[in-house]
């Protein structure tokens, strides 16, 4: 995003105290927030199947009516056909275009909030599912049946392959806003994922849309839940709900290439890191050594996770081998309150703009309303990070005291501490440039 200035405002100059005070300040606040549930949580006390709120029955009457699906599936389909009109016959000059606002704002960022208030809604808006589904629904087949079964070795890892295009597009190509490379994009997006669907059925939109897989992930941190037994809706505090991922072949990858790439657009606004781009003697040259950097950050955080998660003692070699998958949930409120701190600025103020282009609206002003306040996007960009992170720390603690054994259930979170400091040290620095 960074071609679009995705970066938003509030620089370390903004904040009410020191920069280097702040990262301090953050490296203890995660540090204690160990020490306190190291000595006061001494038996896990989070469960995707325990306590939670009832609702009303009107309310999974509701959601699981045929007529709320229809209307998702039918407003995702006109969405999807608006911006197709934009795309094609909508004006090729990209500041006057909504397309990229669309898919790197709207999609990309605003996918990440709904999911948080509102659950897993990709899952009822997609266009692929629809399409999908109305094709089986001509055919006489259930939409959950392909031709051939979804593989189970396969796991999130087209999701994977998808959400790294994705990134690879926005930050590594060669014109990330581009009309034409966003309208191919989402060409073979559509088609990948709509054959995909026919070949394997639904499971593939589960396990290989990358917009899904994105969107659950996110809704993993919601309020909104499912009692397992019954399938009523129910609430549930959203801690209990990181344990109800599904942990798969390339859960370690997804988290690592969401949170690498936003790390490393960050890191794309470092002058040095600019100046070498533009330094390169031609573009092909350039394209390569962005891939470079966006793979380096995403294998960083991947292979440093990994490392933290398997150095716990007293596990034969196959329960280490699992450990990085079972520890894996604690990243999301990590993943989210980067997504945050990093995209927040950019939502109101550009997602603003890109409505206005996509309903034609050209005479309304945007309100600038967090880049007036840059004190305020700074402290929040530190208070989104300090609390992902802080959060990531109590389901890590959480997790261990679920998966290792009794004597090693403190030292075996030390690895994870050091690295999610190292995390919390990097997303501020990177935040604000140095």
């Amino acid at each position: 995003m960074t071609e679009l200035g995705a970066h938003g405002l509030g620089g370390s100059t903004d904040l009410p105290i020191p920069f280097t005070y702040a990262l301090i300040g953050a490296s203890w606040a995660l540090t204690l927030s160990f020490v306190v549930v190291a000595f006061a949580w001494k038996s896990p006390k989070l469960d995707p199947d325990g306590r939670a709120i009832a609702l009303p029955g009107w309310v999974t009457r509701g959601v699981d009516a045929r007529a709320t699906r229809f209307v998702g599936a039918a407003a995702g389909l006109a969405f999807t056909a608006l911006v197709a009109v934009e795309a094609f016959a909508g004006p090729q000059d990209r500041a006057d275009n909504a397309v990229p606002g669309v898919i790197y704002v709207l999609l990309w960022v605003g996918l990440v909030v709904v999911s948080l208030l509102f659950g897993p809604v990709w899952r009822l808006i997609s266009p692929v599912r629809a399409l999908h589904r109305l094709l089986c629904a001509g055919l006489r087949r259930p939409p959950d049946r392909g031709l051939i079964p979804y593989p189970e070795g396969w796991g999130y890892r087209p999701a994977v392959i998808g959400l790294f295009a994705f990134v690879w597009l926005e930050l590594a190509s060669p014109d990330p806003g581009s009309i034409v490379a966003v309208r191919n994009w989402c060409l073979a997006y559509l088609v990948v994922t709509f054959v995909g669907a026919l070949v394997c059925g639904e499971k593939w939109c589960e396990r290989g849309d990358p917009f899904e897989v994105y969107s659950t992930l996110a809704s993993r941190l919601s309020p909104w839940s499912r009692d397992r037994e019954s399938g009523a809706v129910v609430l549930r505090s959203p801690l209990d709900n990181l344990g109800s991922l599904p942990i798969r072949a390339g859960t370690v990858a997804l988290m690592a290439t969401l949170l690498g790439s936003t790390a490393f657009d960050s890191f794309t606004a470092f002058p040095w890191w600019m100046d070498l781009v533009d330094s390169v003697p031609s573009g092909p040259t350039a394209t390569a050594v962005r891939t470079l950097g966006l793979l380096c950050f995403v294998a960083v955080v991947g292979l440093t996770f990994r490392f933290a998660a398997r150095a716990a003692g007293g596990v034969d070699d196959t329960r280490r081998r699992a450990l990085p998958g079972l520890f894996a949930p604690s990243l999301i409120p990590i993943v989210l309150g980067y997504v945050f701190a990093h995209y927040l600025t950019y939502l109101v103020e550009k997602g603003q703009q890109t409505v206005f282009l996509l309903v034609g609206a050209d005479g309304a002003e945007v309100s600038y309303v967090l880049s007036e306040n840059p004190g305020v996007v700074a402290t929040g960009k530190v208070a989104f990070v300090v609390i992902g992170h802080v959060l990531g720390v109590i389901a890590a603690h959480d997790t261990a005291l679920r998966v290792l054994p009794r004597r090693h259930r403190l030292t075996g979170q030390l690895t994870m501490l050091l690295v999610m400091v190292f995390y919390t040290f990097g997303g501020l620095y990177l935040l604000f440039g140095g």
